[in-house]
């Protein structure tokens, strides 16, 4: 039988600072390969089992690298609903910077409530963007991947 260990890929732009040492406290306490990519240097602290990948710039340079890479069963940090949904029809696993944790349930829900936040913005409608992210955020977040880790690393 086959073995994989999961790797953990972190869509590295516009990640949160608060998030950054919850992340890699989970990463040191159970050696997750890990891969920050990003389009400009990211630091999310060091650490023997984190790598850096810088991609050239572009909208969805990022975006395309963490799909090349991942594989099934791996889990991508990233609030890119696109980028989520390409995760999963890969059969990995995608969690956002709030703690939701993206399914093959639930993540073309999210596509239409993106696709139709983005339409109502084209016509020209003043919409609220999302709500600063605060200290609850991270800890729905810490809570998430502490459950997702517990259910599906090793």
């Amino acid at each position: 039988m086959d073995f994989k260990i999961m790797t953990l890929y972190v869509d590295g732009d516009a990640f949160p600072n608060l998030l950054k040492p919850i992340l890699l406290r989970a990463i040191e306490r159970l050696k997750i390969p890990t891969f920050v990519i990003a389009n400009k240097k990211i630091s999310i602290g060091k650490s023997l089992h984190v790598s850096y990948i810088i991609v050239e710039q572009g909208a969805d340079e990022a975006d395309h690298k963490i799909v090349e890479m991942a594989q099934e069963g791996d889990l991508v940090i990233t609030a890119d609903i696109p980028l989520a949904d390409r995760i999963i029809s890969k059969n990995a696993h995608a969690i956002d910077h709030r703690g939701e944790l993206y399914s093959v349930d639930n993540i073309k829900q999210y596509l239409a409530m993106r696709d139709l936040m983005e339409k109502i913005r084209e016509s020209g409608e003043m919409t609220k963007g999302p709500k600063p992210f605060g200290v609850k955020d991270a800890h729905e977040f810490a809570n998430q991947l502490n459950a997702f880790l517990t259910k599906y690393y090793r």
